[in-house]
């Protein structure tokens, strides 16, 4: 069975991984000035809308780091 542990431990850091990606996408609606930032850039089309958020990645980055 020691062939199967280190499939169990990368099920399990996967696991915890999409949790936390999970519990982040929950809680970002409730931030209402992220993703509406001054150098977030919209471009809207007649039948695309490109979103480019720039400022918005430059914070969480530097959250994160």
């Amino acid at each position: 069975m020691d062939g199967l542990e280190p499939i169990g431990r990368w099920l399990v850091v996967i696991g915890v991984f999409i949790t936390i990606l999970g519990g982040i996408m929950l809680l970002t609606p409730r931030v209402p000035w992220l993703g509406r930032l001054p150098g977030d850039i919209v471009i809207r089309g007649d039948n695309a809308t490109i979103y480019i958020p720039i400022t918005t990645m430059l914070i969480v980055s530097v959250g994160l780091s």
